[in-house]
Order: structure tokens, then sequence, then C-alpha cells
């Protein structure tokens, strides 16, 4: 009722319902979460962009790294075009504080690899080569020693579904996600619960990240490689 009482209870009544309502979309607000959040899609640099692109950093650990890396236009997706010729490139995001695998637990990426390194094996140490590496890494002191590192890889000769411990530091684990020469040549789009391969892998629930990585190696078969990666994000659970 609009009309105020002798003791003012009708705008009591009406300021009461306004607090209610305006604290309800405060809470709306605050508990909000985002279905998806964007590692990257590649249209924040121009095509033809050679090099470690805007955004990322480069890793190369004191080996032999060129970088060959280059924005393209792939069939008119946005892509990273990497290559690898006798040597390994690796480039880091950092994401520290930016992705709550709570609200967002699956990677979701595109990637097309068009030349494996022939012999690459990540279960032998004299062959770790591969054509495609996305890391996820947990940051933990010292960092060398104590981090976790799930890397989903598409390897030459491991059969998918294989999670097998790096040959080259005790702080990476792989899970192979294709694997082959069968599917050369194609767009393929991927889904890892990363919450779930954490738990599987550690024993544990994970915190948040701290880096996304990207990687392609061949030096060790001292041979070549090349691989597209499209966009990459982290988004919510379920059908998407």
């Amino acid at each position: 009722m609009s009309a105020r009482g002798p003791d003012g209870s009708g705008i009591i009544l009406r300021c009461a319902v306004a607090l209610a309502a305006a604290g309800a979309l405060a809470g709306a607000v605050v508990t909000a979460q985002p279905s998806a959040l964007v590692i990257d899609d590649w249209s924040g640099a121009r095509l033809q962009h050679h090099g470690v692109p805007p955004g990322w950093q480069a890793e190369s650990w004191g080996r032999r790294a060129l970088f060959d890396l280059t924005i393209v236009d792939d069939g008119g997706r946005r892509a990273l075009l990497m290559k690898s010729r006798d040597d390994r490139s690796t480039i880091r995001k950092d994401v520290r504080g930016r992705i709550d695998l709570k609200a967002t637990p699956v990677l979701t990426w595109s990637w097309k690899v068009v030349a494996l390194p022939p012999g690459g094996d990540a279960r032998r140490w004299e062959t770790t080569d591969q054509a495609a590496q996305l890391y996820v890494a947990w940051e933990r002191f010292p960092s060398l020693l104590r981090s976790r590192v799930i890397g989903y890889a598409w390897d030459s000769s491991v059969p998918a579904g294989t999670i097998v411990p790096s040959q080259k530091t005790s702080t990476v684990t792989y899970v192979i996600v294709r694997s082959g020469p069968a599917e050369l040549g194609h767009w393929l789009t991927e889904r890892r619960n990363v919450a779930e391969d954490y738990r599987r892998i550690f024993g544990e629930g994970p915190d948040r990240p701290a880096a996304v990585s990207l990687s392609i190696d061949s030096n060790d078969t001292h041979s070549s490689a090349e691989a597209l990666f499209g966009a990459i994000s982290f988004v919510r659970a379920g059908p998407q």
C-alpha cells in the first residue's frame, strides 16, 4: 500500500522492500562467476606478427630457441603457427590469480599439427620431442624442485590417454591427448577438466594455477615439427 499510515509504517515498509531488493542484487553481483576466461585467441596481435606474441614471455632455460612463431589466418581461423627445426621454443603467460578452477575447471583449446618430430617419445629421455604441448603450471618455491606442471601433448608415439612423468624434469607430468600422424592437418578441439586431472595425478585438489605455456620441440630427434594453436580458454564444466 502506498499511503502512509499515521505512524509512518507505509514509508518504513517501502524502505524495507527496497533495501531487501538492493541486497539481493548486490549478492548476485558478488557471487556471479564468469562462464569462460580466454587465455588467448590471438586477436590482440596483428597478422604475420613474428616472434613471441604480445602478452607472452619467452622461456629458453639456456637452450637453443629460435622462436619461429607467427600469427596467421588459417582458413578464417586466427592462430599461432609454431615451427621447430632441431630446437625448442616455449612461451609463457602469467595467469596468477585469474583462473578459479572451482568455477572454470575445463581447459579447452583448438590445435592442428602439421608435422610430427619422427621418433618422438615422451617415455624416453633421449627422444622427448613433441609437436605441440600446452602446459598449466602451479608454482611452489623452490620452483625448479616443487612446482607442479601438467603438460597436455600431441606425441609422435605414446598412445593417447597415457599419463607419463617427464623424463627431463620431476615437476612435469604429461597427459597425452593425441598421438601419431592419423589426424595431421586437421583442426581439433580439446576439452580437459584440469581440476580432475590434477586430483588424478597429485592426489589432492588444485589451487589457482600461475601460468599457461605453449611449446614445440624437435631438438632431441634433430628433426622438424610444425603445429598451430587456436583459441585457448578455461570454461565451466558440463555441456558446451
